[in-house]
């Protein structure tokens, strides 16, 4: 609101006769011309000039011999505007300068000796305070009122504002309110002939600036899904990406590509949609590689959409950035079931091998390194496909040295699978142990008790026979 109040504003008095009063008329009869009676003045020419003098010589002794001026009428008027471009993008986060003008004029001023000039005009907002509103706009401001201090009439001041414009702003045209707050002189009445009396009146106004937001393609990622992915493996990942700003894009290619230093990486990132207008739904399939270091963790993805935009530009998307789960390793354990073996015999081993992983190893089969006093000619035995969890049993035909020394020997032992794109890999080393026992015999079998046991009844047997025989009649 920007309003022109009157200073001081004297009467201005435009004739030299109301500075001296009018002429005094006589309105007595006067001589005749041509037998027509003539009214004649009372005051005479040389009456005016001593009139004047008179009035020269009272002011020169009441009034200081110098001039003084003062402006009559004047206000600030400010307005506001964004310096350089006044459009931004959805998430935009930047930095905007407000630049204020005082475009205020004094619109007459009176120079006249008795008067003292004042200091301030009226033009000038002082004590000038800027604040920045995001109104209806779908922003937000970030900074304090901004202190501009003294804006003369016809200069300007630049305000600095920190905004952040929301991610999913819809497209359109907004008005930022800009709020100033000043004081300016109102009056300067002089009383006397050396005192001015300043009068300030206290200012509150809000001038609208508009910005615009551009139309941009958004994209939410509202489901995400993962198959067998675990470390050092490839595999598949879904998305369902939706548009969800307020462009409508075309020809548009959905991309992953790898965020920061995370073991997710694409190997196929790209996914050609089409026409993806405001509000379209795009299910895409990925493949990405896991690093060897992944672990069972959830790790970023970033998401974005190349498109031609609505001035037939071709522009990125703002990235979004997903997180892909990651499985726990595909990790194999063995337990002994039947591994017990003696010198110099020829034996079948089993061992039962489990998936402890996170993922499922597909075509799996796992294999023994036979080595001294070892010997294998079927060191390898099918598995199939394993869930994590799922176990599965392997027997293995070894012989053994006759000179085989009795104790439990470790031997090694792998699982060799494949993942969901059937790359290959190769477990991480297990020990599979065996026990070298002595040979069965007969003490082996009965133990020490057994034995005797019958032995003694070996005995009595005998002595029974014997004692038959003796002591048989005859």
């Amino acid at each position: 609101m920007n309003s022109v109040v009157h200073v001081n504003k004297p009467r201005v008095r435009n004739t030299m006769s109301e500075l001296i009063g009018e002429e005094t008329q006589n309105t007595m009869p006067g001589p005749t011309r041509n037998g027509k009676s003539v009214r004649a003045r009372s005051t005479t020419r040389g009456d005016l000039y001593v009139c004047l003098a008179a009035l020269a010589v009272i002011l020169l002794a009441i009034a200081p011999v110098s001039a003084g001026t003062q402006i009559m009428a004047g206000s600030p008027q400010l307005d506001a505007h964004i310096a350089s471009t006044n459009e931004f993008s959805p998430g935009d986060d930047v930095n905007i300068q407000i630049v204020i003008e005082n475009t205020g004029l004094n619109q007459f001023m009176i120079v006249k000796s008795g008067i003292i000039s004042p200091s301030d005009v009226s033009n000038t907002a002082k004590q000038l305070t800027a604040t920045l509103d995001a109104g209806n706009a779908p922003l937000v401001v970030k900074a304090d009122p901004q202190i501009v201090g003294e804006l003369p009439a016809s200069s300007s001041a630049t305000a600095t504002f920190h905004i952040t414009v929301n991610k999913y702003a819809g497209a359109g045209t907004y008005q930022l309110p800009v709020i100033l707050n000043y004081t300016y002189l109102y009056q300067a009445n002089q009383e006397g002939t050396e005192t001015l009396n300043y009068q300030y009146k206290n200012i509150n106004e809000t001038i609208d600036i508009p910005i615009t937001i551009k139309p941009e393609l958004q994209i939410a990622v509202p489901s995400v899904q993962a198959d067998g992915l675990d470390a050092g493996i490839e595999g598949y990942v879904f998305l369902t990406v939706k548009n969800v700003g307020s462009d409508n894009g075309q020809n548009a290619v959905i991309r992953i590509q790898q965020n920061g230093q995370s073991p997710v990486t694409p190997t196929d990132g790209s996914f050609y949609v089409g026409d993806f207008p405001v509000g379209a739904v795009a299910n895409c399939t990925f493949r990405v590689m896991l690093a060897t270091t992944a672990q069972q963790n959830t790790y970023p993805l970033d998401v974005l959409v190349y498109y031609k935009n609505y001035e037939g530009d071709n522009v990125d998307s703002p990235i979004e950035t997903i997180g892909v789960p990651v499985e726990k390793k595909i990790d194999f354990s063995v337990t002994p079931v039947a591994a017990n073996v003696t010198p110099g015999a020829n034996a079948v081993i089993t061992f039962q091998f489990q998936n402890t992983g996170g993922t499922t190893a597909y075509n799996a089969a796992a294999r023994i390194s036979a080595v001294a006093p070892f010997t294998s000619n079927d060191d390898t035995a099918f598995l199939g496909t394993m869930a994590p969890g799922d176990i599965r049993t392997a027997s293995f035909d070894v012989s053994v040295d006759p000179t085989a020394t009795v104790k439990e020997y470790g031997l090694d032992s792998e699982v060799i699978y494949r993942d969901a794109l059937d790359n290959q890999f190769t477990s991480d080393p297990l020990k599979a142990n065996v026990a070298v026992v002595p040979a069965k015999t007969v003490v082996n079998l009965l133990g020490l008790p057994g034995l005797i046991a019958i032995l003694l009844v070996v005995l009595a047997i005998a002595g029974y026979v014997v004692y038959v025989k003796r002591f048989k009649p005859r």
